[in-house]
């Protein structure tokens, strides 16, 4: 979508902005604490989250890729020494609290100590759950990776938990916000 006037994060899905409704999401499933971290337009989602019992990150660095802001909430959660941690991107809409609880049900079965990921069909996709022994990993990832690199470089075992399309559908162009029945505001409306 580019980093023009218009940010994904900030278009509407039924009403609601897509990181707010991300964010409920991760409030009603059963993780212990909720970290967002923001990076472009920070005020404006900041906005749109501000009232939400979550700790908001922010990724000054977010121009260089994903790898920062993982880092950046890895860093944050593992002072509360957890288990593991669900990443999950504001970006899916599709993605419930049920689908995190899925995943959180996988991660508490296999004792905490493997990767858990959602997929579709048997197509990797997101969230994922890290567990506490690859938390240290993150911080060695740079640039515009995610995860996926992380865990296809260690030798931790893994726990596919399927959830349909939802693990795949994300809203990386106008075309596909639309098309998840989405609709961006109208310049500095809704901020």
């Amino acid at each position: 979508m580019g980093k023009g006037e218009d940010h994904k994060l900030l278009a509407t899905f039924d009403g609601v902005p897509l990181v707010r409704k991300s964010v409920l999401n991760a409030l009603a499933c059963q993780c212990s604490r909720v970290y967002v971290v923001t990076g472009y337009r920070h005020d404006d989602v900041l906005e749109a989250i501000g009232d939400l019992p979550v700790e908001v990150v922010r990724n000054e660095d977010y121009a260089s890729g994903m790898a920062a802001s993982l880092r950046l909430g890895a860093a944050r959660a593992q002072k509360d020494r957890p288990d593991g941690i669900v990443i999950t991107l504001a970006d899916m809409p599709a993605i419930t609290d049920r689908h995190l609880d899925m995943l959180i049900d996988a991660f508490r079965r296999n004792g905490g100590a493997h990767v858990v990921r959602a997929v579709a069909n048997g197509s990797p996709g997101n969230p994922v759950i890290l567990p506490r022994l690859l938390l240290d990993a993150i911080q060695g990832l740079e640039g515009d990776v995610g995860a996926r690199r992380l865990i296809d470089g260690h030798d931790v075992p893994r726990v596919e938990v399927e959830i349909g399309e939802a693990a795949l559908m994300d809203v990386d162009t106008v075309e596909e916000l639309h098309a998840a029945g989405g609709v961006l505001p109208i310049r500095g409306y809704p901020r």
